[in-house]
């Protein structure tokens, strides 16, 4: 009976279900029945622990902002936490929950000022923590699982699986995404202090490293391998390096030139300068005055004006157009599978004339074919010389001119109508030639 009392201590407690068990509390479940018994007996005389891992670490200035200051340790744990070591001591001097393993920290701030934490999850959240604060203040939910995260002054810079790299303020609000164009790999923040520039690097999978100022690419670095860390700071007598490992054990070492400088006016995020500039706006006289007093007023009558108006226009086009249709003097097609253009036109003083036709298939793709041309006329007053004839297939967007000569047989002055008709379409034109 004394065992099995020993052995409820490793339960948890119904009220808090939730509570995460240590390891051994989870050997012990895994057990069989019979096994219990020899396994409390032999680790009775332990503290039962629960032990981690360490899954990012990150470093906090204690109380200053030197280089040579000491530094607070930041751990993000597997059992959801966030652990600040004391760098004398290493003991706790603060702890902090997540809803998720933390996966990338940034780290801004003093422990013993103020300070904020930029915790990546693996549930594809962002979360910020402040100074005294044991649960987040702020979410940011991402597109994707995050690959890498720096912090550009006041602002956050992620990288996300989807190919995508997505700048935030501290508070949460996405302020650009700019699509890479590889997935990204890994990424580092460069920071020249002497100028005071500060740009992203984002290594691809692609064997490229892009170099990002805010949403603006500045620069590409092509390197013989897919680069899988990167780091930049000092090395050796040389304070500005960039150091990175590539995936087949390779190292690269790039040394910045003390007199190099940037061009900052490349990477401007923002408006166009133009848009800055005032509009010389002239100031409003007295005439615009009564004339927006005017159109206050009389608001309604002004707008009863302007649709009578607008229908009378309407009413004339209409008028317009169906004297077009009667007079055959823009003939188109009727049919939407077929649709056609002609027109023709009269050339010469008389007694013969040239009747010329242009045809035009108006279809995208479609070819029209079997064409038969004839003309209507008074045999008494006219002679054409081709009177029926087929017309050649039409391909789409090109312009067919067909001639025919029209004489004449009348000694008086008298014309009449000469009807061009296509039996597939049926429309027809008009032709007034006179003696």
């Amino acid at each position: 009976m004394p065992a099995l009392l020993t052995c409820l201590v490793f339960f948890p407690n119904r009220e808090n279900a939730e509570m995460p068990l240590s390891v051994q509390s989870l050997r012990f479940l895994a057990l069989d029945p019979p096994e219990m018994e020899s396994f409390v007996n032999q680790h009775k005389v332990h503290p039962i622990k629960r032990q981690t891992v360490i899954t990012c670490m990150a470093t906090l200035k204690k109380n200053m902002v030197d280089e040579e200051a000491i530094s607070c340790l930041v751990i993000g744990t597997e059992n959801e936490e966030i652990l600040i070591l004391d760098p004398e001591a290493f003991t706790v001097l603060a702890k902090m929950s997540v809803p998720s393993v933390p996966a990338f920290l940034d780290v801004m701030g003093q422990f013993d000022v103020e300070y904020r934490l930029s915790v990546a999850c693996r549930n594809g959240c962002i979360y910020i923590l402040r100074r005294d604060s044991k649960r987040p203040k702020y979410c940011i939910e991402l597109s994707a699982q995050a690959v890498g995260l720096v912090r550009v002054q006041k602002n956050i810079v992620v990288a996300c699986s989807d190919e995508t790299l997505q700048g935030y303020t501290q508070k949460g609000k996405k302020l650009w995404v700019v699509p890479l164009p590889a997935a990204p790999v890994t990424m580092r923040l460069l920071e020249e202090k002497l100028q005071s520039f500060q740009a992203v690097l984002v290594a691809l999978a692609n064997g490229e490293v892009h170099m990002y100022r805010d949403k603006n690419l500045v620069n590409v670095i092509k390197t013989q391998d897919i680069v899988t860390s990167i780091c930049f700071g000092r090395y050796g007598r040389e304070d500005n390096t960039l150091l990175m490992t590539t995936k087949g054990g390779g190292l690269i070492i790039k040394i910045l030139k003390r007199t190099a400088t940037f061009d900052k006016g490349d990477a401007v995020v923002g408006a166009p300068v133009a848009q800055s500039i005032k509009l010389n706006v002239p100031k409003k006289t007295k005439l615009y005055v009564d004339q927006t007093l005017r159109e206050r007023e009389n608001g309604v009558a002004m707008h009863r004006v302007f649709q009578t108006d607008l229908n009378r226009i309407r009413i004339m086009a209409a008028r317009a157009y169906v004297r077009a249709l009667e007079c055959s003097m823009t003939p188109v097609s009727e049919s939407l599978q077929e649709p056609l253009k002609m027109n023709a036109v009269v050339q010469g003083m008389g007694p013969t004339f040239k009747l010329s036709l242009h045809l035009q298939n108006m279809s995208d793709s479609r070819a029209v074919a079997n064409l038969l041309v004839s003309f209507l006329y008074d045999e008494k007053l006219y002679s054409v010389e081709r009177p029926f004839f087929k017309a050649p297939m039409l391909v789409p967007g090109l312009n067919y001119p067909l001639v025919t000569y029209v004489e004449c047989l009348s000694d008086q002055s008298i014309s009449d109508i000469i009807k061009v008709s296509l039996p597939v379409v049926c429309f027809s034109v008009l032709g007034r030639p006179s003696c």
